[in-house]
C-alpha cells in the first residue's frame, strides 16, 4: 500500500519530521500551504483562536492524486491544544476510504483533538488507524 505524508509546519519542526517519516517508510510527501502565510504575530493570535474554534483559512490546492494512495499520515504542530487553521483546511478535502495516521508535533508532547479529528476524518468517510502526540524541544 502506497503511504502519503502530509504535513504542514509553521516553524519548520514538524516539517524536519515529517521528512525523516517519509525517507524511512519510502512514501511521498507534501506541504501544506497557505495562500497568504501569516506573520508570527497572527499566527500566534488570530490563529489560535481559529485553532480552538476549529476554523480553517484558505490553503493553497494540494498537489497529490490521494486515489493513488491506500494510507496517509497527516502531521501538524499543536496550536492551543489544536490543529492549526491550515491543517484544518486541509482536512475539509480530505478523501474517502483512506487510513489516515496522525501525528500532532509539540513541546509538551500534548493536544486536546483526537476526537475532534477523529470525528472529521469519519465524517470524509476515511478511518483514523492511529493518533501520536509527539514532544520536541522549544
Amino acid at each position: 500500500m502506497d503511504t502519503l505524508v502530509v504535513y504542514y509546519s509553521y516553524s519548520g519542526k514538524t516539517e524536519n519530521i515529517a521528512q525523516e517519516l517519509a525517507a524511512k517508510e519510502s512514501a511521498d510527501i507534501i506541504e501544506i500551504k497557505e495562500k497568504k502565510r501569516p506573520s508570527k504575530l497572527k499566527a500566534y493570535t488570530a490563529g489560535i483562536i481559529a485553532s480552538i474554534k476549529g476554523n480553517s483559512w484558505p490553503i493553497l490546492p494540494l498537489d497529490a492524486e490521494f486515489a493513488k494512495y491506500g494510507k496517509l499520515v497527516l502531521l501538524s504542530p499543536v496550536w492551543a491544544g489544536n490543529p492549526p487553521p491550515a491543517f484544518n483546511a486541509m482536512l475539509q478535502q480530505l478523501p474517502s476510504g483512506k487510513a489516515v495516521s496522525v501525528i500532532m508535533v509539540s513541546a509538551s508532547g500534548k493536544s486536546d483533538c483526537k476526537e475532534r479529528l477523529e470525528t472529521m476524518i469519519k465524517d470524509k468517510g476515511s478511518e483514523l488507524e492511529s493518533f501520536e502526540d509527539i514532544k520536541v524541544p522549544r
